[in-house]
């Protein structure tokens, strides 16, 4: 495989695959952040619950949609090339995000408003089936050999950075306005400002070359699921099964950690998220690292069983600092599981991407994760919630975490591991 070996030359591909996260994980941080907002202004009612459900409903339809995303955005980057597939995304996510910003509210068009803001997020939700994992196997087939950790690593780097932008932007928001403007207009400056990054990520796309694939339009490969399934089922499974379980370890360490941490470990909320925002830096930083060692000193497959297998021994011990250890516990769990979240989020973009060929890479990788992740991994705060509500016992998230943390380890011992070896 041909690929540009001189830095400069691989700067562009970097920047326009970091870019796409950036922009998706700032947006759905942005959507996080402010969703008391939205449900005010979009899900009036005499229930502020009733209200906040409304408006977080926009989660549950951005990862529903996800899956069906990957199919179609998977089935044009086999068809036409990975670039189509970038620059599809970030068209659709910045229209998305910038429309969200103009929004009419309730007041203004009523029930119009909740539904056109649920479709924002059923667009952001689609795009986002076939961002990461696009911009992945971009990354990956126009790196050279030994460099393929690292730059397949630079998507969860942009996603890290989204989410700490995200996280400062909304900050700066509530500092420099009122409560009064906030409600009124300033929560829709930051959503602006997500077009501003659609834009420029579009130009970097747009520039592109598909150096890393060239599409065959023969017969066979007209449907690369339907051929991804017949020839290799084996590895769509070991996917599925270990992003599911990556999926649970994710979202409960690094998403339902703080409000854990504040719903039922008597935290102060501000105190959780000060924490889970150090973390989100640790994570920024030790990533690239990481990828960098998984292409010079450890294989991939292995640091993955390590993370995980450490998670499985420390994760019983990281919920009871978050329920009991007050905020010292909560900053030690926090950092530690952003610690080792960091080492897998270093290793899966390339393990997974390594796992099938060319010709259905990109069909297959983006259903098998997005369905792990929708379905596993959207769904563990919820789980975690409904584990102790269910048993009364304050420590059942880590049951939870733990099981995921053993799937995916188990998952990853079955993966093929192709680390430095030629992608074809």
């Amino acid at each position: 495989m041909s690929a540009p070996r001189d830095d400069r030359m691989l700067l562009t591909p970097s920047l326009a695959g970091a870019v796409g996260n950036l922009l998706e994980w700032y947006d759905f941080g942005l959507y996080g952040l402010f969703a008391p907002i939205f449900a005010q202004l979009f899900f009036p009612g005499q229930d502020r619950i009733a209200s906040l459900i409304g408006a977080y409903s926009g989660f549950a339809i951005g990862f529903a949609a996800r899956p069906l995303g990957a199919a179609v955005l998977g089935h044009l980057g086999d068809r036409a090339g990975r670039r189509a597939v970038l620059v599809y995304s970030i068209v659709l996510m910045g229209f998305a995000t910038t429309a969200t910003a103009i929004l009419p509210t309730y007041q203004a068009i009523g029930i119009g408003a909740p539904m056109l803001l649920l479709f924002m997020r059923l667009l952001q939700g689609f795009s986002v089936g076939g961002e990461f994992t696009g911009s992945v196997a971009y990354l990956v087939e126009t790196a050279p050999d030994k460099r393929r950790g690292l730059a397949g690593s630079i998507a969860n780097i942009g996603a890290t950075a989204g989410m700490l932008l995200a996280s400062g932007v909304a900050t700066a928001t509530v500092m420099l306005a009122n409560s009064a403007e906030v409600q009124s207009w300033a929560w829709r400056i930051p959503f602006l400002f997500g077009g501003i990054i659609a834009t420029a990520g579009y130009v970097l796309r747009h520039r592109l070359r598909d150096a890393g694939y060239t599409p065959k339009m023969s017969a066979r490969t007209s449907m690369p699921l339907r051929v991804a399934i017949a020839e290799a089922p084996g590895a769509m499974l070991c996917a599925l099964v270990f992003t599911s379980g990556y999926g649970i370890v994710n979202y409960l360490t690094m998403v339902f950690l703080p409000t854990y941490a504040a719903t039922f470990g008597g935290v102060a909320e501000e105190k959780a998220l000060q924490a889970n925002t150090a973390a989100q830096a640790l994570a920024l930083f030790v990533v690239p690292l990481a990828a960098w060692l998984t292409d010079r000193a450890v294989r991939r497959r292995t640091l993955l069983i390590i993370a995980f297998a450490a998670e499985f021994v420390l994760g019983w011990s990281g919920i009871a600092l978050a329920w009991r250890g007050g905020i010292a516990g909560v900053w030690t769990a926090q950092l530690g599981f952003a610690f080792l979240l960091a080492l897998i989020m270093a290793a899966e973009p390339a393990t997974l991407a390594e796992q099938f060929r060319s010709e259905f890479r990109l069909s297959a990788y983006s259903v098998s994760f997005n369905l792990g992740i929708g379905l596993a991994g959207g769904t563990a705060p919820l789980v975690a919630t409904a584990l102790i509500a269910a048993t009364g016992n304050g420590m059942a998230p880590a049951w939870y975490l733990m099981l995921g943390s053993a799937i995916a380890a188990g998952a990853a011992f079955l993966m093929v591991d192709r680390s430095s070896k030629p992608l074809r």
